[in-house]
């Protein structure tokens, strides 16, 4: 395919403009002028540009292979609700935080529904039918271990257990976890279905290239030490909503990724371990479209078109296909 289209494929067109109709305070901020792209590379964008312009919703698309540094950017610092992909900091910064003695990631702590909104102190509970964990609420007054909790809020994307470990890892520290990673381009301020908070605009936020920079943090193990690293890369690993990114590469293809959607916001991020090569991250973000199929199945196009074109590339190069470590094991627990 790439082959094909390679020979009237021109490297310098342009990008069109994105989809109005955002929310103002999700709106475009200052923009980085975009590299020039060597012409293959160029080649790839404007597939992907193309894909997720016939969505005509808005996007943002970053990638970086890991190996060779390539990377794509299509508006990678316009902000979006961060929906769910707000989770990944907060497992993060928990990391650091046992690592640093701070927390013990094995001692129970209470399961409760009740939480108080950053913008008026008013006490609001979660619904258990707008989670996609409804399992958590029958042990509301009970106890659970950060461990157990993190994995859900991850694995099954669960928002009851986002909550008690949003004020567990502290929006203000993740917050500087955040900026001296390089992914100033994520703001947490709060956990999920605050409404008053929601009504004034404070919202959790992300851009696509604050996610890169930390899924790459992550997998680079700048993020926190080895052993952190390789059971966050397994809990990535297990999540349990695949039909974007995940959906256009081949069976059985190792992600670590998280997926994140509220009414017309959808967004799936996180790193491809391919079977040869080095492994790559991806981060797709979607907003303004209400059919989360035309959204996922987009993605899926963009996993897809990455995916062959790297091995184009491997092609070009005459390279044979050859085993790739993959991700780290994660430590055994008794």
């Amino acid at each position: 395919m790439f082959a094909l289209m390679a020979s009237t494929a021109l490297a310098g067109c342009s990008t069109s403009d994105r989809s109005d109709g955002t929310p103002p305070e999700e709106d475009e901020a200052v923009v980085a002028p975009e590299l020039e792209l060597r012409p293959e590379l160029q080649l790839l964008s404007d597939r992907i540009e193309a894909r997720m312009t016939a969505t005509r919703g808005r996007y943002a698309v970053a990638w970086r292979d890991l190996g060779n540094g390539d990377e794509i950017l299509l508006h990678a610092d316009s902000s979006f609700h961060a929906a769910s992909m707000m989770k990944v900091p907060v497992m993060v910064r928990l990391f650091r935080m046992a690592e640093a003695g701070r927390i013990d990631l094995d001692s129970p702590i209470p399961v409760r529904n009740e939480f108080r909104s950053i913008e008026d102190g008013s006490l609001y509970a979660l619904s258990m039918e707008d989670d996609s964990d409804s399992t958590l609420y029958a042990r509301v007054g009970g106890t659970a271990t950060p461990r157990e909790l993190i994995e859900r809020m991850i694995a099954r994307s669960s928002n009851l257990a986002t909550n008690i470990l949003v004020e567990l890892a502290d929006p203000d520290s993740i917050g500087v976890m955040l900026s001296t990673l390089g992914a100033d381009g994520m703001r947490v301020l709060r956990g999920v279905e605050d409404i008053p908070a929601y009504r004034a605009g404070h919202n959790n936020t992300t851009t696509a290239r604050g996610l890169l920079e930390l899924f790459t943090a992550i997998v680079e193990g700048r993020a926190a030490g080895p052993e952190a690293t390789a059971e966050m890369l397994a809990i990535l690993g297990r999540q349990e909503f695949n039909d974007a990114i995940p959906a256009g590469l081949p069976p059985g293809t190792p992600v670590a990724h998280k997926t994140g959607w509220i009414p017309a916001v959808d967004h799936d991020g996180g790193i491809v371990f391919p079977a040869n090569g080095a492994p790559y991250v991806l981060v797709i973000l979607t907003a303004g479209i209400e059919d989360e199929t035309v959204t996922r199945t987009a993605a899926a196009h963009v996993s897809r078109t990455i995916w062959d074109w790297k091995a184009w590339q491997r092609s070009l190069r005459g390279e044979s296909d050859r085993p790739s470590p993959g991700p780290p094991p994660a430590p055994a627990r008794t």
